[in-house]
Formats: structure tokens, C-alpha cells, sequence
């Protein structure tokens, strides 16, 4: 694994031809005609595979506290939005539909005229997103800060010369263990020998070498997930937009067959959590970011009892 700044950073693993500009292409393009809404996941309700399955983050959510787990993955709880996590709804929502303009016209400007379509179209699908900005001066740092974001993400990468296989992929896969996996991958790109690179944009802070593990266990993830599915990625990168480092990570099939027992030994714990009806709260650096720690016993809160119809989903995860 290795960090390197944007100037390090191949162009493209794909052999796309280079868009030719040419004198009659509108410098500013109008927003693509049909823009997916920020939050809202391709395939949902097109008879995709939506079975209880274990993702990434639930994965690592669980290592650090079962509990916490437990209360979003059983209880269904969910934490309300932040001006960080909207912001990074609407910058992978820019960079999803950026790809949906003519090659040649993927510039910055064209992106930065997604971002108010698609904040709006945000406010519309989850309106309680408007209340986080009680001042009309608060909201325009917020919304200035989200635009550099967006040109930053020019300085790692020309998109006038990638054509991604996918993008925000929701990909399903069963582990030999019979463990479901799911995942939503921000991008894949496809060499035109098959060779696959997976891209997944952060607008949080680059993590220092001592905390890189949590970003090495997703790009994992991802690549079991696609090695299950279609074939181990050559490349797995992390683009950290506010700092412009990339975290590139090229995996090998025997760590990821490592890995793969690893997730295996991870879900038999969550099972044996499940059938006891024990999910222990355990304290870890992350705590005073927690949005469920009202129902955490170590910081004086009640947690609710277990309902059994969200323990028997859950058990649902590895196929019988």
C-alpha cells in the first residue's frame, strides 16, 4: 500500500481514447437531462438482491463497538444528517453525474453547475438536510467550502479521459462461508484487458500512516467483493479530495483469501452476539462522534430491548 499525491497518480488505467475538444462545445454544459438525486442508490426497487447482507462499514462498526452495530443494524436506528455527511452526499452525488456529460465537456465548471441542481433535488428527497444551516452566512461557508471540494478533485484527476464500467455500483456477493456481502463502490474502472480499478472518493481528512488500517479493511472488502463477483481488482484507490492524497492499495489474492477468513470469523461472532441477544458496548476512540450513545449504558443512556424480528433478519446473512 502506498500514499501518493495527485501529481503521482496515473491518468487512467483504462485506455479510453483522449476526448478531442473541439471549437463549437459549450465551455459550460447544462447539467445532464436525467441527474441521479444525491443519496439515492441506483437499482433500488429494479429487482436487485436487497437480502440482509454485511457491508464494509457495518463490518468495521462492529469491531470497534458491537453495540453501535447492533442499534443500527437491528434496532434501525438512524442518525440524523450533519453538514459532513450532507456534504459528502452532494460531492459523490457531482462526481457520479459528472460522468453522465459528453467526454469532452467534463470540466470543472460543468461539475460546479451540478451542485445547485443537485442540492436542491436533495432539500426535495430530504428536506430536514435545510435546517442544518440556521444562517444564510453559515450556509454559504458550507456551500463554498463543497465547491472547493469539488475543484480539488480536478487536481487528482481529468475525467475528460476516463469511461467507468460503474458507478456507484451496489454489488452482492456470498462468501464460501455463506456470508452476504454487499457494498456501493463509487467507481470501477475497466482496462481493455479486464483489469479492474476501484476508485472510492472521501471528503473526510486523509488518515495518518498509524490509522490507515479502517481505509485498508474497505478497499479489502471491496476487492472480495468484486473477486467474488467478477475478478480481483489490479487497483484500489481511496481520493481524499480535501487533501488530494491518494491511498492506493494493489491487492494480492492471497490477502484477500486472508481476509476472506477473517470476515468469516468476524460474522460468527456477530451471530453469536445474535443468538445470545448480547451486544456489548465498548468504548473506542470514535465514541464522542457516536449519534446513537443517548442509548449507550457507558455514557448513561438506556438501551431498548431487542427486537426479535431485527434479530431474525439479521441471522438472515449467511444463506442456510
Amino acid at each position: 500500500m502506498t500514499v501518493s499525491s495527485s501529481a503521482d497518480l496515473p491518468r487512467s488505467v483504462t485506455a479510453a481514447s483522449p476526448a478531442t475538444a473541439s471549437a463549437d462545445v459549450a465551455p459550460n454544459p447544462a447539467a445532464p437531462a436525467h441527474m441521479q438525486a444525491p443519496g439515492v442508490r441506483n437499482g433500488a426497487g429494479k429487482g436487485e438482491d436487497w437480502r440482509p447482507a454485511l457491508s464494509a462499514s457495518r463490518a468495521k462498526e462492529y469491531q470497534r463497538c458491537p453495540l453501535q452495530y447492533r442499534l443500527h443494524v437491528v434496532d434501525r436506528m438512524k442518525e440524523p444528517p450533519t453538514q459532513a455527511t450532507t456534504r459528502g452526499t452532494l460531492i459523490h452525488s457531482v462526481l457520479e453525474n459528472i460522468y453522465d456529460v459528453p467526454a469532452a465537456q467534463r470540466t470543472r465548471e460543468a461539475a460546479q453547475e451540478l451542485v445547485m441542481p443537485l442540492w436542491e433535488a436533495m432539500q426535495e428527497n430530504t428536506p430536514e438536510v435545510s435546517a442544518l444551516f440556521p444562517t444564510v452566512e453559515e450556509f454559504s461557508d458550507w456551500m463554498a467550502q463543497t465547491r472547493d471540494m469539488v475543484d480539488h478533485y480536478f487536481r487528482i484527476e481529468d475525467p475528460r479521459w476516463l469511461e467507468p464500467a460503474g458507478r456507484e455500483s451496489h454489488v452482492v456477493a456470498q462468501t464460501p462461508e455463506g456470508v452476504r456481502l454487499r457494498g456501493f463502490i463509487d467507481r470501477i474502472d475497466r482496462a481493455p484487458n479486464g483489469a479492474l480499478r476501484v476508485v472510492d472518493y472521501k471528503t473526510g481528512r486523509a488518515p495518518s500512516p498509524r490509522f490507515q488500517e479502517d481505509a485498508l479493511f474497505q478497499m479489502r472488502f471491496y476487492a472480495l467483493l468484486l473477486e467474488l463477483t467478477d475478478r480481483l481488482p489490479a487497483r484500489t484507490q481511496l481520493l481524499y479530495l480535501k487533501s488530494g492524497q491518494v491511498l492506493t492499495f494493489d491487492p494480492e489474492a492471497s490477502d484477500i483469501e486472508r481476509f476472506r477468513y477473517e470476515i468469516a470469523r468476524l460474522w460468527d461472532a456477530i451471530e453469536a452476539d445474535a443468538r445470545r441477544g448480547v451486544f456489548p458496548a465498548r468504548k473506542n476512540p470514535l465514541c464522542n462522534w457516536c449519534g446513537v450513545r443517548a442509548a449507550c449504558p457507558l455514557y448513561g443512556g438506556t438501551t431498548p430491548p431487542l427486537p426479535e424480528e431485527g434479530i431474525e433478519k439479521l441471522l438472515q446473512t449467511r444463506a442456510s
